[in-house]
Order: structure tokens, then C-alpha cells, then sequence
């Protein structure tokens, strides 16, 4: 069964009465990006999250290999795992925002890959060599929980290949376009059988952007900024763009040189100009809850397991304001359309 989660910034005071609201919904998952300078941190809400939830997964999405050490990540997220009875994701990515918002690079796949083993062994309650050093999470003795799902975020194709390999989960980050989407699934199943890895022993999905809305010129408004948001991801510094489609191609050399990092995540960002509404179009589902079933449909019948919605709020100011009407602009998709899949 396809599970359906959704992404919200984590903030003081609405965190936990959201996380319940998205329960009731019907989501399954709830994750928080952890980009320190952009939104608060994810940790401490997701802890506050758990105490009114009972069966929503909760995690960050997405946390990253530069920003903390390996054993804090480990260690935050193991507590979590203990708090909630199991519930626990880590979906981690490169970094982007985070990095780039305190002046140092974000992690290379090679990094990533050797963060992700880490983590992995960490919340397994077993030792790993730093540096000479034996490490390990002595607490993790008194507690009786399982790892800690690993969910790797991956726009290109050596990310996706080494998510494949070492990922409990693997999510595209690649817009909700189906040949996008497809593009993403070849390269994952190729990967797949050249390691003899069986399909069922991974859960593959997306991040996928949807605005459902009655009003369509609405969606489409809402969306430009998580199109632009996701298009620069495939046009980060240094990042390949030979395997791009033309439509993303052009709008991914532009973010290379004219992303505006301080508006990031913001409707207000001067790059949203270079994104028009035809590649909203394509690139995001915008529209009635019609539409989104057709096109999430589409989707779906690729074989994602699991699905994260990157959503869009009316209101922009102040931020719990900002992440409560997110959720209460999700309701019509989650009313509307997550119930015909089920």
C-alpha cells in the first residue's frame, strides 16, 4: 500500500497540534527539513510531535552529511526512535540550504554514502572506528528499539545509484513530471538488478509538488516557488545536466547563477521570475482534486511506494501561521484525492 506523507517546516508552539492534525488527516508521515537558518530545528518539535501522535512517522526531510557530526545526528534521531515507539525516519540528502546558509559546501554523494553507513551502524548500537577512536552509543544499551529507517533524497544519477545500494528508502527529488519520475525508476531498477538487490527490499518514492485547489491559476501561484525550489536542486553548483529534459534543463542552468539562496523556500525570491507557468504546469500538479487524482495517478502506476508532498501555504508571514495554513491547504488533497489510492 502506498503510504502518503507530507513536508513541514518544524515551528514552536504549532508543531505538535499540526502533527496532530495531519494524523487525523489520514497522512502517514510527517517530515521536517532540518535547514537551521531557515527553519527552527526539527529535533525537539519532532519529539513534542510524537507525545500527540500515535501512528504518524515522523522524521526530518531532509537533514544532511555537512551541518552536525555523524554520532549528534545518530544520537538525536536514536532518542527519537526511543520517544516514539519506532517511529523514526531520517531522510537525508547532500545539503543545500543549510550548507549554504553558514558559508561551506554541501556534501558530496561520496560523503553522503559514508555518513549514511555510519548512522546506520550507529543506531544498530554497534562500533565504528573514528579516526582511531571506537565509538558508539553506550545509552543505546538500555533502550529496545529498532534502527533507524535511512531515506535517502536523490536528484541525480549517482545518488540515486548509491541510494540503492546502501538506502533503507530511497525518495526522488526530481518535480512530479511522469517522465521525470520514470527517467528516476530506470535509473533505480537498473541499479537494482546490477547488485542482485531485491525490489521489495527497498521502498522507493518521491517528493512530489501539489497544490490541490479548486482555483488552478491559484495552485499554479503556489507552486512556482517549490518548482523553482526543486528545478535548482537538478541545477545545484557543479551538478550534471546532460541527463536533463530540455524543459528542466534551461530553468536548471538559470538557478545555477541566479538561484536567490536568501529567499529560499520564500515566494518572494527574484528566481521565481525565470519559472513560468508552464513549467509549474508540468513540473507540479496544480488544480482541482480531479486532476491531482489523474496526475498523481500517473505517478503511482510507476511503482513509488511512498510519496512526500511538498505543499504550498496562502499565508507567508509569521512562520507558525505560514506551516498551519500549509496544513489546512493540504486538506482537500488529503479529503480528496489520498483516498481513491487507498
Amino acid at each position: 500500500m502506498t503510504e502518503f506523507g507530507i513536508v513541514m517546516e518544524a515551528s514552536p508552539g504549532f508543531t505538535a497540534k499540526l502533527a496532530k492534525i495531519i494524523e487525523d488527516l489520514g497522512f502517514d508521515i510527517l517530515l521536517c527539513p532540518d535547514t537551521q537558518n531557515l527553519s527552527p530545528d526539527p529535533f525537539g518539535q519532532l519529539a513534542l510531535a510524537a507525545q500527540t501522535t500515535t501512528r504518524l512517522k515522523l522524521g526530518t526531510g531532509v537533514t544532511n552529511p555537512v551541518t552536525r557530526d555523524v554520532a549528534v545526528t545518530a544520537c538525536a534521531l536514536a532518542t527519537l526512535q526511543a520517544e516514539s515507539n519506532g517511529r523514526i525516519i531520517c531522510g537525508i540528502g547532500r545539503g543545500d540550504s543549510s550548507a549554504a546558509h553558514i558559508g561551506i559546501r554541501n556534501g558530496t554523494t561520496v560523503q553522503l554514502k559514508t555518513f549514511v553507513q555510519r548512522l546506520q551502524a550507529y543506531t544498530r548500537g554497534e562500533t565504528i572506528d573514528r579516526d582511531g577512536t571506537a565509538s558508539r552509543l553506550r545509552w543505546y544499551d538500555s533502550v529496545s528499539v529498532s534502527p533507524v529507517v535511512v531515506d535517502v533524497a536523490c536528484t541525480g544519477p549517482q545518488t540515486i545509484q548509491m541510494a540503492v545500494d546502501i538506502g533503507d528508502r530511497i525518495s526522488f527529488a526530481v518535480g512530479s513530471a511522469p517522465e521525470r519520475i520514470q527517467w528516476a525508476m530506470d535509473v533505480a531498477l537498473k541499479r537494482l538488478a546490477e547488485i542482485g538487490r531485491a525490489r521489495d527490499s527497498i521502498s522507493i518514492g518521491a517528493y512530489v509538488n501539489l497544490i490541490c485547489d479548486p482555483n488552478e491559476k491559484l495552485a499554479i501561484n503556489m507552486g512556482r516557488m517549490i518548482s523553482g525550489m526543486v528545478a535548482h536542486f537538478s541545477g545545484m553548483k557543479d551538478a550534471p545536466l546532460d541527463h536533463l529534459p530540455e524543459k528542466l534543463k534551461t530553468i536548471a542552468v538559470h538557478m545555477q547563477t541566479g538561484y536567490d539562496m536568501k529567499r529560499h523556500a520564500q515566494e518572494s525570491g527574484e528566481h521565481l521570475q525565470l519559472v513560468p507557468d508552464e513549467f509549474v504546469d508540468w513540473f507540479s500538479i496544480c488544480g482541482s482534486p480531479a486532476k491531482c487524482r489523474t496526475r498523481l495517478g500517473e505517478l503511482l502506476s510507476i511503482g513509488l511506494d511512498h510519496v512526500y508532498q511538498l505543499g504550498g501555504s496562502p499565508v507567508a508571514h509569521p512562520h507558525g501561521a505560514r506551516q498551519a495554513a500549509m496544513v489546512e491547504q493540504a486538506r482537500l488533497y488529503a479529503t480528496e484525492v489520498i483516498p481513491h489510492f487507498r
